[in-house]
């Protein structure tokens, strides 16, 4: 059953609550809390230490990131990354599960699970529905923070999965990528501000909201729901394909979903429209309401 889940990048609350059961979470497998809130929505560390699953740890997004960049959660460095997970007790050889407790089932996991995948390590699967459903479930949750044992990880990027402003800023005319924006359709047409920011899309962009692969329990769709929407939108998966949003968080929900579907070589934007907005020229900032003006 283990063996079956490392091919996998959705691991059910069944799977892992059966591995919590029999003492596997350990050095072959760690459970990772990747939860983010607004500060002052939620506090992700809090909750955790009040709840959560059995031998999981805190994965904190705001301590794994550049923290040098002017843009939110753009990826650190290999060696930062290695020592992050490292002190997690995550060497190269251990299976990661990572899960949130959002209210939408999952949002940061993904995040998370690309980051994994994007510093060489292939054995990373994201919770299916997440800390939400794990509870809804009735499976076991704990307040025992535990302290796993430090690992040597050892990170190399994988830059195929990574773009960045310039390749981004080519592919404009060059077309050799197709781009999928994941932020609601308001922000993406340029109707509704970004969390703060004039918001538009890259031109050429195709726009699926990533919770267009949730159902609504908060579960990923099923394969052939997921291909239908690509297929809806004219993303064709035997192409290259880049996923972009606001600070390249729910990016990586597309290049999840286009993973479930056989297709592992998504590209994310790190910087996405956070970074595009203050370093693009005007007429690269597609927008509905400055076309109306």
């Amino acid at each position: 059953m283990a063996r079956q889940a490392l091919s996998r990048a959705l691991v059910s609350a069944a799977w892992l609550s059966e591995a919590v059961r029999a003492g596997r979470v350990g050095p072959g497998l760690r459970v990772l809390d990747a939860s983010w809130y607004p500060p002052k929505e939620r506090n992700a560390r809090q909750e955790f230490r009040e709840r959560h699953i059995p031998g999981a740890s805190f994965f904190d997004i705001e301590e794994c990131r550049d923290k040098s960049s002017p843009y939110d959660f753009m990826l650190p460095s290999e060696s930062h990354f290695a020592e992050y997970v490292g002190r997690l007790g995550v060497s190269n050889d251990t299976h990661v599960v990572v899960y949130d407790g959002d209210e939408v089932g999952t949002f940061y996991a993904p995040r998370a699970w690309w980051m994994f995948r994007a510093f060489g390590h292939k054995e990373v699967s994201v919770l299916n529905g997440g800390f939400k459903n794990w509870v809804k479930e009735g499976h076991p949750v704990t307040a025992e923070v535990s302290q796993p044992t430090p690992a040597v990880f050892k990170a190399r990027l994988n830059r195929a999965l990574v773009k960045t402003f310039d390749e981004m800023v080519q592919n404009v005319s060059s077309l050799k990528f197709q781009v999928v924006d994941s932020r609601p359709e308001g922000r993406f047409r340029g109707t509704e501000l970004d969390q703060g920011l004039e918001s538009g899309h890259i031109p050429g962009a195709v726009n699926i909201p990533f919770h267009s692969f949730l159902s609504e329990t908060g579960h990923e769709k099923s394969i052939e729901e997921i291909q239908e929407i690509f297929r809806e939108k004219k993303v064709d998966l035997s192409k290259p394909l880049t996923a972009t949003c606001r600070k390249g968080v729910t990016a990586c929900q597309i290049a999840l979903a286009a993973f479930l579907c056989g297709k592992q070589d998504v590209a994310v934007y790190d910087g996405s429209w956070s970074e595009w907005f203050h370093r693009a020229p005007p007429h690269y900032k597609v927008s509905e309401l400055k076309r109306s003006k």
